[in-house]
């Protein structure tokens, strides 16, 4: 792409003061590098993505409100993580981590482990404790 050509369209990173860094050919036809507020079709791909993602995550808050699962899964997805991520971040083997999905088994987790979660998330083990969905 020419560096004239670089497309300049309204999206997410504009709102959020960014740019993206493409490498474009200047005049010269020579590689350097060039910002963009945007690009159309990648706004529409990221609009879509994050319209899946806050899916997931009203799934999970409904599925909290129904003891379905724990609160943990409803922060997880929040917060834009899978279990491979939360399990590393609390020090947790996969499955630990998905029996800890289980209310049953959340509700007889110890401070300690939930302070873990709690600190992953960025809340405090009352709002883990206390969060039924509602």
């Amino acid at each position: 792409m020419k560096k004239q050509d670089i497309p300049q369209d309204e999206s997410n990173l504009q709102s959020a003061n960014m740019t993206e860094m493409l490498y474009v050919t200047d005049e010269n036809n020579n590689y350097t590098t060039a910002q963009s507020i945007g690009w159309e079709a990648k706004k529409a791909a990221l609009d879509e993505s994050m319209e899946l993602i806050n899916e997931r995550i009203n799934e999970a808050k409904q599925n909290v409100a129904k003891n379905l699962v724990s609160p943990i899964v409803y922060f997880m997805e929040f917060n834009k993580m899978d279990v491979q991520v939360l399990a590393a971040y609390v020090d947790k083997w996969q499955w630990t981590v998905k029996r800890h999905f289980k209310p049953n088994i959340f509700k007889k987790l110890n401070d300690s482990t939930l302070k873990k979660y709690a600190d992953a998330f960025g809340i405090s083990v009352n709002e883990l404790k206390n969060f039924d969905g509602k």
